[in-house]
């Protein structure tokens, strides 16, 4: 084969078929809340802050599982809680964080959501969960928003009640897959072989069709395997069968991409020009550093992020936080994704508590700022940020995604850099994605 686009097989040796999956969600919870100003079916009670004029939320995110964990997302939540406290709270009100550990279980996810209404919480923010469809349906109930989810499922980009800062994974997958197409042979992906695995594939196809690509060889992985030999082999084999052109090796496994890398540098002996290309979140610096800086199996690779590169001076009052509050906590890394997606959710609440002017802080006023078209600006690490009932990917799938840009980063002399500068918007690449 020469050139693309080619055809041939996308399906990679001892791929199992999963049933198809509609990436939409059900749109009942949006038809049962399309009037967000008569509550929601608010239960009675349950959208007050605290009875001590303080400010209750909460955040949480998974720890200590054999999957993905963001153990820095709650602890930096409380970090941030000290901070304002130290400062004179929101509007002179004591911030209280609660966190909870959802363990990357649907039955623990739901739970955190129980609690959080029995808490009366104000807010779930900047929160990192797998399991969308079991606790958003309870917060819908409850009226109580869900504030800069880290965007791992599509469940975040239809709720009505769920207000997502980032474009998680279909923006990050359509902005590399375009970046790919001109530049990468065949293109394998490997993913988990899971719910939220099953939604990445085309998305990181939109991206390929839009650069004029053939869609990507998809190989399905186990979440928390301990090594990746077989599956490293067969990505490789697939992304090298090109005489014509290199192809590359997209993984995107999370907190299991380490390992993965571990096999793939092991299986790469016989590949030498397949190259590798993932997302934010699945890389970071800390994990660059960890697989051989300058020598990692990452050197070269483009890596699409939700914000700029960690050393920009945008992050400065993040890092004032972090240096504050918790030095020393190594669970916060300012690198991280998941922390830097918590202070961005914590910036749009302070300025939605700020717009009430002294006024009552609950789940109602808060809901109802957003929804009435409050426009924050997060100091350059997004574009500024408004929430509409049907945002412009609604006929996707995506109602609420309202960041349709992404940074393109790449790793030079072990560093990960900024590949160019600004943002990169997608929004043309996912309107024409293929995703049912």
């Amino acid at each position: 084969m020469t050139g693309r686009p080619r055809m041939r097989s996308t399906a990679l040796p001892a791929i199992t078929k999963r049933p198809a999956r509609a990436t939409a969600r059900s749109a009942a919870a949006l038809v049962a809340c399309a009037s967000l100003a008569v509550g929601c079916g608010v239960i009675p009670g349950t959208t007050g802050g605290s009875g001590d004029d303080s400010i209750t939320v909460m955040t949480w995110a998974p720890e200590n599982t054999k999957a993905t964990n963001k153990p820095g997302m709650p602890a930096f939540a409380q970090a941030y809680a000290r901070w304002i406290n130290a400062h004179g709270g929101l509007g002179g009100r004591k911030l209280k964080v609660l966190t909870c550990d959802d363990h990357n279980d649907s039955v623990a996810a739901a739970k955190c959501a129980d609690r959080a209404i029995e808490e009366n919480v104000v807010a779930v923010i900047g929160s990192y969960s797998q399991y969308g469809d079991s606790f958003l349906p309870a917060l819908e109930g409850a009226g109580i928003p869900y504030i800069g989810g880290y965007g791992v499922t599509n469940a975040e980009f239809t709720s009505p009640l769920s207000y997502p800062v980032n474009g998680g994974q279909p923006t990050l997958l359509a902005g590399l897959g375009k970046e790919l197409a001109g530049r990468c042979g065949p293109v394998a992906l490997v993913r988990p072989d899971s719910i939220a695995g099953d939604e990445l594939p085309p998305l990181l196809n939109s991206g390929l069709r839009a650069g004029g690509h053939t869609v990507a060889g998809d190989q399905l992985a186990e979440e928390d395997a301990t090594e990746y030999g077989t599956q490293s082999v067969q990505a490789l084999a697939y992304a090298a069968d090109d005489l014509s052109d290199t192809g590359c090796v997209v993984p995107a496994l999370g907190d299991r991409n380490s390992t993965f890398m571990d096999s793939f540098r092991r299986s790469r002996e016989n590949y030498p020009d397949v190259r590798t290309a993932t997302v934010l979140g699945s890389v970071d610096q800390t994990v660059i550093n960890a697989t051989g800086g300058a020598s990692s199996p990452y050197e070269g690779s483009y890596i699409t992020g939700w914000y700029p590169v960690a050393s920009d001076p945008r992050w400065d009052a993040m890092k004032k936080v972090i240096s504050e509050q918790a030095f020393g906590d190594n669970r916060i890394d300012p690198a991280d994704a998941g922390v830097q997606t918590t202070w961005i959710a914590y910036t749009v609440f302070k300025k939605v508590v700020e717009s009430l002017d002294g006024g009552e802080v609950n789940a109602d006023s808060v809901r109802e700022a957003l929804n009435d078209g409050l426009k924050i600006s997060t100091g350059g690490l997004t574009p500024t940020l408004q929430w509409k009932f049907q945002d412009v990917l609604a006929s996707v799938g995506f109602p609420r995604l309202v960041n349709r840009k992404v940074t393109l980063q790449v790793v030079r002399d072990g560093r990960l850099v900024a590949a160019r500068k600004g943002f990169i918007d997608v929004t043309k690449t996912l309107q024409n994605a293929d995703l049912n």
